[in-house]
This record gives structure tokens, C-alpha cells and sequence, in this order.
């Protein structure tokens, strides 16, 4: 599992880095995910996280190998969504915004419950919301740090595509994500961590 996780990010990685549509652009959008590899290097041992965990990181990174490659304004597939729906704009960044939301709020559930910050779940519910909802923000304030720095080689990082709301969208979609997670997959995590003796069976932490 360990070797097909490292494999898979390693292979994809340098795909990405092949010829990317902006050099730039690819070096901003790959950079958290290796930020995230050296992190979980250096934890894997001595706090091993959940398969479901370890999955919906890979899975993020891979959103933004991808999008690093293409720049998310031109990624292929969602070119030909946007020609079949009618769509205005390429909608690859919404994926990863939403992501954004979805992964993170699984993060921030899992070291809730084992460092046992808070018992009841409707609180701790709240509070990875919020957190989600914040650290888009930030990302947002990091975009528009970037831009200003850099000024037009930033365009294809920031993806905006004309949309005069895409800030805004941008953080509605990592809301979501983020409600979608706890929704969708409390229940399997609750599961893995009693698998793990990460949670007691009784659900000790509100769930």
C-alpha cells in the first residue's frame, strides 16, 4: 500500500513536470503537494493516519499534479465538459476547490478526534467547517499575494478566467466540500479509527 501510494505520487509528479503549459504556474500548483509528502514522510511512523486519509491526500494531490500540468484553466477534459454543457469557463478549478474543502476537513477530523480536542460531534462539526472555510480564504489572500508580486505570470495560477466572482466562488466550493466530507464520510472514518483503536467503539467522541 505504502509503495503503490509513493509510486503513484512520484509517477504523476513527473508527468507533471513534463513540458508543463506554464512552468510557473506548474511550480505554485505542485508545491503544497510536496509540501504534504514531506510532512507525511516524517509522520508516518509516529502518527500513521487513516487508509481513508491517506487516499483522499494522494487523490488531492493529484488534482493539483494535474492541474499544475495544464494550468486549471486548459485541462482537457474539462475543456470538452465545458464544449458538451455549454459551460462559459473551464471548471477544473472548482474541483480543486472543492477538494480544497473536502480533503482538509478529513484532516482536521482525524486529529480532532485523536488528540480528543472536543467530545461532541455537532461542535467539532462546526469547527472543521470553519477551519476549512478560513484556510480557503487564506489560500485566497496567498493568490492575490502572488499576483501582486508577480503580476501577469501569475494569470494562469490564479485561473480566473474572466469570472468576476471567482473568489468568492472559490471558497463556496471548499464550504461545500468540506460539508460534503463530514456528511458523506464520518461514518467510514468513525470505522477506521476504531479499527485502529484510534476511537472506542461507543463512539466516546459524539459520533
Amino acid at each position: 500500500m505504502k509503495a503503490l501510494w509513493i509510486g503513484t505520487f512520484w509517477a504523476v509528479l513527473v508527468w507533471s513536470g513534463i513540458e508543463p503549459k506554464d512552468s510557473f504556474t506548474w511550480f505554485l500548483e505542485v508545491l503544497p503537494a510536496l509540501i504534504g509528502f514531506v510532512v507525511l514522510a516524517m509522520t508516518w511512523q509516529r502518527f500513521p493516519l487513516t487508509p481513508l486519509l491517506y487516499g483522499l491526500i494522494l487523490l488531492h494531490c493529484l488534482i493539483l499534479m494535474v492541474g499544475g500540468h495544464y494550468t486549471y484553466a486548459e485541462v482537457p477534459l474539462f475543456d470538452y465538459f465545458k464544449e458538451w454543457l455549454g459551460f462559459e469557463r473551464n471548471h477544473y478549478d472548482k474541483l480543486g476547490h472543492f477538494a480544497q474543502g473536502f480533503v482538509p476537513a478529513m484532516i482536521a477530523r482525524e486529529l480532532l478526534i485523536r488528540k480528543q480536542v472536543m467530545n461532541g460531534a455537532a461542535w467539532r462539526n462546526f469547527l472543521i467547517v470553519c477551519f476549512c472555510l478560513a484556510f480557503s480564504a487564506f489560500y485566497e489572500l496567498i493568490e492575490w499575494w502572488v499576483a501582486a508580486l508577480t503580476g501577469e505570470d501569475a494569470e494562469a495560477f490564479l485561473g480566473t478566467q474572466g469570472y468576476v466572482w471567482d473568489t468568492q466562488s472559490d471558497m463556496a466550493f471548499a464550504l461545500v466540500g468540506a460539508i460534503v466530507a463530514l456528511f458523506s464520510l464520518s461514518h467510514l472514518h468513525s470505522k477506521q479509527l476504531q479499527a485502529k483503536g484510534m476511537l472506542s467503539p461507543r463512539g466516546q467522541y459524539g459520533d
